[in-house]
């Protein structure tokens, strides 16, 4: 057992700051170990020893009785340092400073923030916070929190299966208390606060080891860890997570290609959706997630039925599964001609599959419409939709769905558009039954895309490497040297050369076929064709005349062969908190005009770069659309992969645009290149 699992196993616990006050922070611990059924030892730790509620208390952690498997630190931030030594003497393995006045409140509490930690590392100690509310196990009530949630009177304190973990504490909370009104049963909830040791993604890789946690949450404020993201993704557990701060990430974008196409957000949700971690946006799409996750059915595959009592909730179900990146099933000729026999001729058989109302009088029409579906091998789960449906009608629908779900193993969420007081005891049924349900077809359909995306197959392990490491380039590398190096690897270029003067620049243009491309190399100089330094099919006449006008820029003359027509898409590679990071998207001058990219964090495994382009809104014109030309997008796409090898031992933080790359009927070409390095300028 891990230091860390003793937020939800502790047989002991010390409440350090523990008082009788009425009212006072350091007597709700108490309140609500003694109210709720703590089985295991509460230590109260009080200067003045004596009784607290009536059970005997200590003057310090040191002189009570061990072990002590958890501690929960409620003192002033100048008396913490001393409660931690306290537990490093005491040999606790993990604490929780539910203290505040460390680095949210500027640098002098991060000072002593970043010197509680040290303590309590160099003694074995693991700390939770500072700045939180504390950790809750609904299956071991355990309580060593304040939060007045468990002060209420009617607060459900029942087993579950969710596991909640959040930076903020009033935040989680609360989120909590939203779970429980909504019938959830969370099983684990913990606040990490400053999360100074202790991570949250920590807590909650820890309990994906829980056998009986159904489903992990969490609330982040920091960018988190890759590798925590990587051990939490391998454990298994399906995975939301609600992140702060897209438009803070969004206000710090640069202004180049890459940087501004890649900030920090869009790459948290790339890596997020490589390892199958959905991404939420608020605490309502959160909790409609967790609902999917309580129960064990997971979908096979993206298609999804529909079967309905009313036409526009089926058409609202279908308009919403392509929103939600699901796929309407088309169902087999043997189904619609099995739903003809069934579905009242007003009805619909072609999904969404519309019974109509006459299930009111005919409740049978569920059972054998459902029946028909999960037994069709195109749908992988079902969405069924009823509206304005009273208790008794209710019950056997819910009947219904719940014997198909189990007879087939394929999910059933259930869009119940209707009051409550339609049908009180719907949402007990319902949750007995195993059947998540929401109010509308919408909110049905992003559950059910969040449980397609924690259970569809991902890539395992890296392809063979496409090329070998290359040397870092110059912080000032032109754009020739960028192509010398990166030709190194494999990565096509144009041939060319620098021009030493007019007279050789007609002479390259006779050698790369009567007509080239002209470009000025000047550092700084980033938009070339804006400033006027890129002239296209020169001939050898225009040449010494081109070349004198683009050396009057302030730099030498690039002289390329013409590349053949196609597609121009733009390639990319940044660091980032999370490590590199792998941009296509349709290029040129329309890549900050249409924002149509794709993002991988690095290294790629099988298939990522194949699905980086097929990601893309405007992949139709890579595959030939209107009856054009299919392109090369396996070039591409090797292309990608040559890329993240050949950076992936460059130092320091970087940006590196290939803009434009085009695309041919047979391979790609790279016609643009510009590098920018830590703290420099973006050469080019």
């Amino acid at each position: 057992m891990s230091a860390v699992s003793a937020l939800w196993n502790a047989e002991s616990i010390a409440v350090i700051g523990a008082t009788e006050r009425p009212g006072a922070l350091g007597r709700k611990p108490m309140d609500f170990l003694l109210r709720h059924g703590y089985k295991g030892r509460v230590l109260p730790i009080n200067p003045r020893g004596g009784e607290i509620l009536g059970v005997p208390a200590y003057t310090s952690v040191t002189e009570a009785p061990g072990p002590i498997d958890l501690a929960l630190i409620m003192v002033g931030a100048d008396r913490v340092a001393g409660a931690v030594d306290d537990c490093v003497a005491a040999g606790v393995p993990l604490a929780i400073i539910a203290s505040s006045g460390f680095a949210e409140t500027g640098p002098e509490g991060a000072a002593l923030q970043e010197e509680t930690v040290a303590r309590a590392r160099a003694g074995g100690l693991r700390l939770i916070g500072p700045n939180c509310i504390g950790a809750v196990s609904f299956n071991n009530r355990v309580l060593a929190t304040f939060s007045p949630l468990f002060g209420a009177e009617s607060v459900p304190f029942e087993p579950g299966t969710l596991g909640f973990v959040s930076q903020s504490g009033a935040l989680g909370f609360g989120a909590a208390s939203l779970a429980l009104q909504r019938g959830l049963r969370p099983g684990w909830v913990v606040s990490t606060g400053n999360d100074a040791d202790v991570t949250a993604l920590e807590v909650l890789r820890e309990l994906a080891e829980e056998p009986e946690c159904h489903g992990l949450l969490g609330y982040l404020e920091d960018v988190p860890d890759l590798e925590t993201l990587r051990a939490l993704s391998a454990s298994g557990k399906p995975v939301a997570l609600l992140k702060s701060g897209r438009t803070e990430a969004g206000g710090r974008a640069a202004a180049s290609h890459t940087g501004a196409l890649a900030t920090d957000d869009r790459v948290l949700d790339a890596a997020l959706r490589q390892l199958g971690i959905v991404r939420v946006d608020d605490i309502d799409e959160l909790l409609d997630v967790a609902h999917a996750f309580e129960f064990p059915l997971r979908p096979k595959g993206p298609r999804v039925a529909v079967v309905t009592t009313s036409g526009g909730s089926g058409i609202l179900a279908a308009d919403a599964i392509e929103d939600a990146g699901l796929e309407l099933s088309e169902l087999s000729e043997e189904s619609i001609a099995a739903l003809t026999e069934i579905v009242p001729p007003f009805g619909a058989v072609q999904n969404p599959v519309d019974i109509t109302a006459t299930v009111l009088s005919d409740p049978s029409l569920f059972d054998r419409s459902l029946d028909v579906l999960i037994a069709d091998d195109s749908v992988d789960l079902i969405i069924a939709c009823f509206c304005v449906m009273a208790g008794p009608d209710v019950e056997k629908a819910v009947t219904a769905l719940s014997k198909a779900a189990r007879k087939g193993g394929k999910p059933i969420l259930v869009a119940r558009t209707g009051a409550d007081f339609l049908a009180p005891d719907a949402p007990a049924m319902l949750r007995d039954a195993q059947l998540p349900d929401y109010p509308t077809p919408a909110r049905a359909l992003k559950a059910a895309s969040a449980l397609w995306q924690v259970s569809r197959p991902r890539p395992q392990g890296t392809p063979a490497a496409t090329a070998e490491p290359l040397p870092a380039p110059a912080a000032d590398a032109t754009e020739p040297q960028l192509k010398a190096l990166l030709a190194g690897a494999g990565v096509p270029v144009p041939k060319g050369r620098i021009a030493r003067d007019a007279d050789d620049a007609a002479a390259l243009v006779r050698e790369l076929g009567g007509e080239a491309v002209f470009k000025a190399v000047v550092p700084g100089l980033l938009h070339k064709s804006e400033a006027g330094g890129v002239r296209v099919g020169v001939g050898g006449q225009e040449a010494p005349a081109a070349f004198r006008d683009l050396a009057a820029l302030g730099g030498e003359v690039l002289v390329e062969e013409l590349a053949e027509d196609g597609v121009e898409v733009l390639v990319g590679v940044r660091t980032s908190p999370l490590g590199n990071v792998l941009t296509v998207g349709l290029g040129g001058i329309f890549t900050e005009l249409l924002d149509d990219v794709s993002h991988r964090v690095a290294p790629l495994a099988e298939g990522d770069a194949e699905r980086m382009i097929a990601e893309l809104r405007g992949a139709a014109l890579l595959h030939g659309a209107r009856g054009t030309q299919a392109l090369d997008t396996g070039a591409l796409a090797d292309l990608l992969h040559r890329l993240s090898d050949a950076v992936s031992t460059w130092p320091g933080d970087f940006e590196l645009d290939l803009n434009p790359v085009r695309v041919l009927p047979n391979g790609v070409v790279v016609l643009d290149a510009a590098f920018t390095a830590e703290g420099g300028d973006q050469a080019a």
